[in-house]
């Protein structure tokens, strides 16, 4: 079952990712990569990944404040190991800590085996949400 996000993020929707879990600083996302999201070595690419985690954690920053936005202010990713394209992937984020603007924040990446493939740590600003533009065709 995939949650809301709450918003809508047009990105997110495209990449297909899906919010599983997401309350008291802590959120859980699948990713199911297809063939697009793959480089020239037939599994996922680094970009891909560091989107995914990039969402996760900020999913989680917002999972105790979910009316706000927040926006990514610095990441740093480390690989462990090639994700594999045709099965899902695991992306679980926890906030370490916050205080009244930033959030600082974990995340990781497993694979279909159980294997951990990335993982990666962030500053997120809270940030007053605003009306997004309409887009048009």
């Amino acid at each position: 079952m995939s949650l809301d996000f709450g918003v809508v993020v047009p990105f997110v929707q495209h990449l297909g990712f899906s919010l599983q879990h997401f309350e008291n600083g802590a959120a859980t996302l699948h990713f199911a990569p297809r063939p697009e999201h793959c480089n020239s070595f037939g599994v996922v690419h680094g970009g891909a990944l560091m989107t995914f985690l990039d969402v996760v954690m900020a999913s989680a920053a917002r999972s105790v404040q979910p009316e706000a936005g927040t926006v990514t202010i610095e990441m740093k990713t480390s690989f462990m190991r090639p994700a594999p394209a045709g099965a899902v992937l695991v992306g679980h984020g926890r906030l370490l800590h916050r205080t009244g603007r930033l959030a600082f924040v974990e995340a990781g990446v497993i694979a279909a085996d159980g294997r951990p493939c990335a993982q990666a740590t962030g500053t997120f600003r809270y940030v007053t949400r605003t009306a997004a533009p309409v887009p048009t065709d």
